[in-house]
């Protein structure tokens, strides 16, 4: 199974660009993941679109396309979806033959406060739902007071999100089987 990560966050220091890293060391046999770069996708802009999609977006579209999943790790700022996440799933959605269709999308979220992004991924399975893509609904990762759980290196230490992680790719893998 080939799945791509995506981060919500840009920044160096990124908690939700570690829990991917370490997803990509937690992977199964079997199971692939790709961290795919989303720094490059412009501001949306339909007259831009209309124009010709952007290498970045093209590039990206196809990179979803590829995959078997998706697994999108995000911080929420103000209660919801960074920006640039959702500037980048707005690209997403849009013809011609938006990649989200059909595709099997899990989320997680590393916060440094106690919720630990319930609230993004609860805004987030409404905007996979139009974009027609099938979410794991459980098991919920939500990594809360993140600082705790990776070292200095930006590596996982909490065995209880190992375990998590760890299922969610075995979610995945079953939902995935069971679509066909």
């Amino acid at each position: 199974m080939k799945i791509l990560g995506i981060s919500g966050s840009l920044r160096q220091g990124s908690y939700n660009s570690m829990a991917l890293r370490a997803a990509q060391k937690l992977a199964p046999a079997g199971v692939t993941l790709d961290i795919a770069d989303i720094g490059s996708i412009p501001l949306y802009n339909d007259d831009v679109r209309a124009a010709g999609e952007p290498a970045a977006v093209t590039a990206l579209k196809a990179q979803v396309r590829a995959a078997d999943a998706v697994l999108i790790a995000t911080p929420e700022y103000n209660f919801s979806i960074p920006g640039v996440l959702k500037n980048t799933l707005d690209w997403l959605s849009r013809p011609p033959e938006p990649p989200f269709d059909g595709k099997v999308v899990a989320l997680m979220g590393a916060s440094p406060g106690p919720v630990g992004t319930a609230r993004v991924q609860y805004d987030l399975r409404k905007v996979l739902v139009f974009m027609n893509a099938f979410t794991v609904n459980r098991p919920e990762v939500f990594i809360s007071f993140a600082p705790t759980k990776f070292n200095a290196q930006g590596e996982l230490t909490d065995e209880g999100t190992t375990k998590f992680i760890g299922d969610l790719f075995v979610a995945m893998q079953n939902l995935k089987k069971r679509l066909g």
